[in-house]
C-alpha cells in the first residue's frame, strides 16, 4: 500500500482523513511542519502524497513546501493543499510554489479520494517519463562517446585524409569549369552570368554527426556511398535565368554527370527558401586513375543568397525573441525577393534589347 502523509493542527481533520483514506493507504499523521519533514525524510521513498494544511504552529505549510522544493521531493511527490479558507491569490501562489492541487473543508470522501488518485497518477506517469528521458539520455551519451571515438581515429587515419583530398580536388574541378564558362560568357556577350562563387568541406565533426544521425557506419566507405554534400560549390547569380543557362551548360558537359536536382526556385520550401541543388558526379584526375566524386552545386541570386544567410542565423540561435513572427516576415521577404528578382531580370531584358 502506497504512504500518505497528512499534516495539519487540528486532531479531527487528521482523523477524518486517515477514516477516508486507511481502506486504501498507509497513512502517516503530523501535527505541524517538523514533524512532516520528519516523516518526510523516513519515508520519501514510499510516500505517495502529501496532504499539507498551511496555517500551523511552530512551522507553517509553507515552510514545508519550501523545505520539499530545496530538498528535491516536491519534483517527485506531489502536494495537495487542505484549507476550510481560501483565496484566489493564495491558491495561485501556492501553484508557483509547486502545488499539486487543492482539498478544501469540509472533506467529501469521494472528492479527496478522486484528487488524490488523480494527483498519485499524474506524478506516477510523469516520474516514468523523466525516468524514460533519463535512459535515453545516458545511452545517447554512450553513443556520442563511441561516435567520438571513431571520429578520433578516422580523423588520423589516413584513407580519410586522402578522401578529404580527392573532395577538394572536386571542388577545385567545379570551380575551374564554372570559371571557364564566366570567361566565355564574357568574351561573347559582353557580361558574366555569375557574380562568385563559394566553396566549402564539410567538416569532419559535421560528417560524423550526420552519419550517425542518419544511422550510417562512421567509415571511409560509408562517407563516399552515403553523403552527397561533403564537397559544396554555391554560385551566386544576378539573374533567374542566369541559374538555369549555367546549371544547364554545367551538366551538358560530356564528363559530368547529374545525380539529382532539387529545384527550391519553382518549388520554394515552406519557409521560402528558394535554391537550385544539383547533385554532380565529377571526375578528378589522380596520378594513377581518374576517380569520380560527388559533389553538391548550389545556384541562387545575390537577394536569394542573402536571405539564406538570414535565416541560417535564425536557424542556428537559441532563445530568438518572437521567433514565429520573423519566420512569418521571413517568409514574405521571400516572396518579395522572388517578385523582385523577375523584375530586375525584366528590366535587364529591356536594356539589352534597346542596344540591339
Amino acid at each position: 500500500m502506497q504512504r500518505i502523509i497528512v499534516v495539519d493542527d487540528v486532531e479531527v481533520n487528521r482523523e477524518l482523513l486517515k477514516n477516508i483514506l486507511e481502506d486504501d493507504y498507509v497513512v502517516e499523521l503530523a501535527e505541524d511542519g517538523q514533524q512532516a519533514l520528519q516523516k518526510l525524510k523516513e519515508y520519501q521513498n514510499e510516500t505517495a502524497v502529501v496532504l499539507l494544511d498551511l496555517q500551523m504552529p511552530k512551522m507553517d505549510g509553507y515552510a514545508v513546501i519550501a523545505e520539499m522544493k530545496k530538498m528535491g521531493w516536491i519534483k517527485r511527490i506531489p502536494v495537495l493543499v487542505i484549507s476550510g479558507e481560501f483565496t484566489v491569490e493564495a491558491e495561485n501562489q501556492c501553484f508557483e510554489l509547486g502545488v499539486s492541487d487543492f482539498i478544501h473543508k469540509p472533506f467529501e470522501g469521494s472528492v479527496v479520494s478522486n484528487r488524490i488518485r488523480n494527483a498519485v497518477e499524474l506524478f506516477s506517469y510523469k516520474n516514468q517519463l523523466e525516468q524514460k528521458v533519463k535512459e535515453q539520455e545516458e545511452v545517447l551519451k554512450r553513443q556520442s562517446h563511441i561516435i567520438q571515438m571513431q571520429e578520433e581515429q578516422l580523423r588520423k587515419a589516413k584513407p580519410f585524409n586522402r578522401l578529404m583530398m580527392e573532395y577538394r580536388a572536386a571542388i577545385m574541378e567545379v570551380e575551374t569549369k564554372l570559371k571557364v564558362l564566366n570567361e566565355e560568357f564574357s568574351q561573347e556577350y559582353n557580361r558574366n552570368p555569375f557574380e562568385s562563387i563559394k566553396s566549402r568541406l564539410k567538416s569532419p565533426s559535421s560528417i560524423f554527426e550526420k552519419l550517425a544521425r542518419k544511422g550510417f557506419p562512421v567509415t571511409v566507405e560509408s562517407i563516399r556511398e552515403n553523403l552527397t554534400d561533403v564537397a559544396g560549390v554555391r554560385v551566386i547569380c544576378s539573374f533567374p535565368d542566369d541559374i538555369y543557362r549555367l546549371a544547364r551548360l554545367f551538366t551538358s558537359q560530356d564528363d559530368i554527370f547529374l545525380v539529382r536536382e532539387k529545384d527550391y526556385i519553382k518549388s520554394p520550401k515552406p519557409n521560402g527558401y528558394r535554391s537550385l541543388h544539383l547533385i554532380l558526379s565529377v571526375p578528378i584526375f589522380l596520378s594513377d586513375k581518374k576517380e569520380y566524386m560527388k559533389v553538391e552545386l548550389q545556384f541562387r541570386t545575390i537577394a536569394m543568397d542573402f536571405w539564406a544567410s538570414l535565416e541560417h542565423k535564425l536557424k542556428y540561435k537559441k532563445d530568438v525573441a518572437d521567433a514565429d513572427e520573423i519566420v512569418r516576415q521571413l517568409k514574405v521577404c521571400a516572396d518579395s525577393i522572388e517578385e523582385l528578382d523577375y523584375q530586375m531580370q525584366e528590366i535587364r531584358n529591356k536594356i539589352d534589347k534597346s542596344k540591339g
